[in-house]
C-alpha cells in the first residue's frame, strides 16, 4: 500500500494572519490563571520547624499528597499526618492544569487495552468509582472548587479522524459534521462523540486549596515552603529532613513529588518532565458565547496525535492547551522553560482556526508546567524500605481523577492488605525506564517528530512509531 502524502492540517490550511495573532496575545499574563484567581483568598501554611512525630508523613502538597492526607484521615481519624510542601499548596501541576477530571486512570480505553486487557473490566469500574467518591467528596465537605460533571466531545477535526470516531462511538453514539456542531460551532468538527459522565471539569486551584482547607479540618497538618532533603531510615519507621531544619519521625510515609526528582533512586529515571503550553481567554460576552453555543459545556478533546484539549470555566473564559509537548534535553525542571512565545503564539491560532467568530478576542494568561511522563502513559506504584514508604508518579498529564485512586492505592500499600487494587497487574508491574541522556532527547525528539509526521500522513505511523507501540513504550503529553 502506498503511503499517503503529506498535507497542510486544518490549523495550517485555515491559520489566521500574524497580526490577528499578536493582537490576541498582546497583554497575555504569564501566569496560571487559576492560582491568579484564587490569590486573595488562598490559604498559606507555616513552615516546618524542630521535630515532630506522625504515623504518616506525605511529600509533596499537591493532588496526590493532599488525596492521601484526606483519605488517610478518612481511614482512620486518629491518625497523625503529615504533609510537607516544598513551596506552596498547589504551585505546580495542581495548580496550572486544564481541570480536566477523568475516570480513566489508563490515560485512555486505548491505552489500557494495549496493555492490560484482560483488567480492563475492572480498570474501567474502578476509575468510574474514583470519579464517583469524587463526586461525593466534592458534595460531602462543600468543596467548592467549580465541579461540573459535564463529560468530554471529541472531535474529528481531520477526514481519516472520522473513523476513529466511528471505532469508539458506535451506533447512536456517532455524531456526524452537522450533529457535532450542533453542541458546539467549529468548522473544523467533522464528526464527534460525547462521553457525558468521564469526565468532570474543576477549577483545579480550587480543587486543591479545598482539599488542603479539609485535610486541616480532619485534624492533618500542612507544612509549606519545607522541602525535604533526605530519606532514612529510622528503626521501624523513617526520619526526613528538610531544608529549613526541620525534621518529623513517622511510622510510613508517601512519596507524592511526581515531576520533581524522587527521594528514592529506583524511581529517578522512571519519568521525564516534558513542558505543555495552556492559554486562556478573556471572559466571552454573551453574543460570543451563543455563537459557540456551547450550552452544555463539555470539556472538548480532538484526535490528533498533537492533540488540543479546552473548556470553558465558571465564567465563560476559554481554557486552550495541547498540541506542543516540549521535553528539554537534561530533564531537568526549570522556569524557565515555561517562557516559549513560539507555543502561545501556535496555541492562538490554533484557538482562532477552531472559533474563527471570535476573532478579536484577547488572552489574559499564558502559562506552561511539567508533566511527569512515564513510558507507559500512565501511573506507576510501589513501595520500598520494607514497606515503609509508598510513592506514585507517571501521571502523564491525567493525573486530577487518577490522584486520588493512587493515593487509595499507597495507602492499600503501606497497610499491607490485599486489596482488587493491589492485585492488578497495572499496580504490579513498572514501566521500563527513559535510556540517559543523550539517548533520551534522541529519542523523545524523534518520536515527537514521528507523531507530527503522522499527523500529517492520515494518522500513518513510521516504522519507529509501529516498533514503540510494540514494545509499549512511547511518547506523550
Amino acid at each position: 500500500m502506498t503511503p499517503p502524502k503529506a498535507h497542510d492540517t486544518v490549523f495550517e490550511r485555515q491559520r489566521p494572519s500574524d497580526l490577528v495573532i499578536e493582537h490576541a496575545l498582546a497583554g497575555a499574563r504569564r501566569s496560571a490563571f487559576w492560582l491568579d484567581d484564587i490569590a486573595a483568598s488562598r490559604a498559606r501554611y507555616e513552615t516546618l520547624s524542630g521535630t515532630i512525630e506522625a504515623d504518616l508523613v506525605i511529600v509533596g502538597g499537591g493532588y496526590t499528597g493532599l488525596w492521601s492526607a484526606l483519605r488517610a484521615l478518612e481511614r482512620d481519624p486518629d491518625a497523625r499526618v503529615v504533609v510537607l510542601e516544598a513551596g506552596r499548596v498547589a504551585w505546580a501541576a495542581s495548580g496550572r492544569n486544564g481541570g480536566f477530571c477523568e475516570a480513566s486512570i489508563t490515560h485512555g480505553d486505548e491505552n489500557g487495552e494495549n496493555r492490560w486487557p484482560e483488567e480492563m473490566d475492572a480498570l474501567r469500574r474502578i476509575g468510574e468509582e474514583n470519579l464517583d467518591d469524587i463526586e461525593r467528596t466534592v458534595e460531602r465537605y462543600g468543596m467548592q472548587c467549580d465541579f461540573e460533571r459535564t463529560g468530554t466531545l471529541t472531535v474529528a477535526v481531520e477526514p481519516h479522524q472520522v473513523q476513529w470516531i466511528r471505532d469508539i462511538a458506535p451506533g447512536d453514539g456517532f455524531l456526524d459534521s452537522a450533529a457535532v456542531q450542533a453542541q458546539v460551532a467549529s468548522p473544523t468538527y467533522l464528526a464527534g462523540a460525547w462521553d457525558k459522565r468521564s469526565t468532570a471539569l474543576v477549577h483545579p486551584a480550587k480543587l486543591a486549596a479545598e482539599l488542603a482547607r479539609v485535610v486541616t479540618e480532619l485534624g492533618g497538618q500542612i507544612f509549606e515552603n519545607s522541602r525535604v532533603t533526605g530519606l532514612e531510615n529510622d528503626g521501624s519507621g523513617v526520619l526526613l529532613r528538610t531544608v529549613a531544619g526541620g525534621v518529623v519521625r513517622a511510622d510510613r510515609a508517601i512519596l507524592a513529588t511526581n515531576v520533581f526528582p524522587s527521594l528514592l533512586k529506583r524511581n529517578r529515571g522512571m519519568t521525564v518532565p516534558v513542558y505543555d503550553y495552556v492559554l486562556m481567554t478573556e471572559p466571552l460576552s454573551d453574543a460570543q458565547l451563543a455563537a459557540l453555543g456551547w450550552s452544555n459545556r463539555q470539556g472538548i478533546a480532538d484526535l490528533a496525535n498533537q492533540f488540543h484539549y479546552y473548556r470553558l470555566s465558571r465564567d465563560n473564559r476559554i481554557l486552550f492547551g495541547g498540541y506542543d509537548a516540549v521535553y528539554y534535553g537534561g530533564g531537568k525542571v526549570r522556569p524557565s522553560y515555561e517562557e516559549r512565545p513560539a507555543s502561545f503564539s501556535t496555541l492562538a491560532s490554533h484557538v482562532l482556526t477552531t472559533f474563527p467568530q471570535l476573532t478579536g478576542i484577547r488572552f489574559t494568561n499564558a502559562w506552561a508546567g511539567p508533566i511527569d511522563t512515564s513510558t507507559r502513559f500512565c501511573a506507576f506504584f510501589g513501595k520500598a524500605r520494607a514497606g515503609r514508604v509508598a510513592y506514585a508518579s507517571g501521571f502523564t498529564g491525567l493525573g486530577v481523577g487518577a490522584s486520588r485512586f493512587a493515593a487509595d492505592m499507597m495507602l492499600d500499600l503501606l497497610s499491607g492488605q490485599q486489596t482488587e487494587r493491589t492485585e492488578l497487574r497495572m499496580v504490579r508491574e513498572r514501566p521500563l525506564p527513559f535510556p540517559p541522556e543523550p539517548a533520551a532527547s534522541i529519542g523523545i525528539n524523534l518520536t515527537r517528530w514521528s507523531l507530527d509526521r503522522a499527523d500529517h500522513r492520515a494518522g500513518r505511523r513510521n516504522l519507529l512509531l509501529r516498533s514503540l507501540d510494540a514494545l509499549g513504550l512511547g511518547f506523550d503529553s
